[in-house]
């Protein structure tokens, strides 16, 4: 991958979670969003802005999970999986530290407030606003290690499928190349409305993991890692890797030879 790829890949993913994690930041420290749904159409316009900005510099994936799709699906050559996974994880990763630095004051001061100690399972409740934590710490919702896997595989399979439905020439309900990023947008907030009461909806490991890291390094430590029992690794890298690896064979092997055989609209009178 050249630099113009390298520099793309890292300002797209650097985008997404800043305006991502950001939004979940405000909504932790200061309580300015009221439901997953505000908190969501945030991630869903980054991921849309960063597609508008940087698919003239590279493949807009935004997302480890869907770069291995891409390449399962002979889209994308695999020679350049290794660099655009590293891009990835470092836009994530310098994104975290842009949030960290924004509002580690007032971070400091919530924790204060709080009597949160960091680095304490405790500030888990401060730690969700870089890496993501099952069950969702500000939801209540009851979930198993078993069943957050499921919901992220799920998730990443759902958002995977529809950027084949929404991009690829057979599917003759695609938008515009120029609504395309809008409605890849749209998908993410959908998805995170559905599974983030579950697991705060990662769907993408570089998203999860470099922010996290962030916050291993600045003092959450172990709270950063809470789950003792790999969850972190198999909910939040394993199953969106396996969700997207799904969806990739089932829209590659069925539905689109599907859609290639009914070239033209739909006919509901036949």
């Amino acid at each position: 991958m050249n630099t113009k790829e390298f520099l793309g890949k890292l300002l797209e993913t650097f985008l997404l979670v800043l305006f991502g994690c950001g939004s979940v930041a405000v909504a932790v420290l200061f309580g300015e969003y009221n439901s997953i749904l505000q908190i969501g159409v945030v991630w869903g316009f980054g991921v849309m802005l960063a597609i508008y900005l940087t698919r003239h510099l590279s493949c807009a994936h935004l997302n480890p999970a869907v770069s291995i799709a891409m390449v399962l699906s002979k889209r994308m050559k695999a020679r350049k999986l290794p660099s655009y996974l590293l891009a990835q994880f470092v836009g994530a990763f310098i994104a975290g530290w842009m949030v960290f630095l924004l509002f580690s004051p007032s971070i400091e001061y919530y924790e204060a407030a709080n009597s949160i100690v960091r680095g304490t399972p405790a500030s888990v409740d401060t730690a969700r606003m870089f890496g993501e934590f099952y069950p969702n710490p500000g939801a209540g919702a009851v979930v198993s290690m078993p069943l957050a896997i499921l919901a992220e595989a799920f998730g990443t399979f759902l958002l995977v499928l529809l950027i084949f439905s929404l991009t690829e020439g057979c599917n003759v309900g695609r938008p515009s190349d120029t609504m395309a990023p809008v409605f890849i947008g749209l998908t993410v907030t959908s998805i995170i409305c559905l599974v983030a009461p579950l697991t705060q909806a990662g769907l993408n490991p570089a998203r999860d993991f470099g922010p996290r890291l962030v916050a291993w390094m600045t003092g959450w430590g172990k709270a950063a890692f809470s789950d003792t029992n790999g969850g972190f690794f198999f909910v939040y890298i394993f199953a969106p890797i396996i969700g997207g690896i799904i969806a990739t064979l089932f829209f590659v092997y069925i539905l689109e030879p599907v859609m290639k055989k009914t070239a033209g609209s739909c006919n509901c009178e036949k």
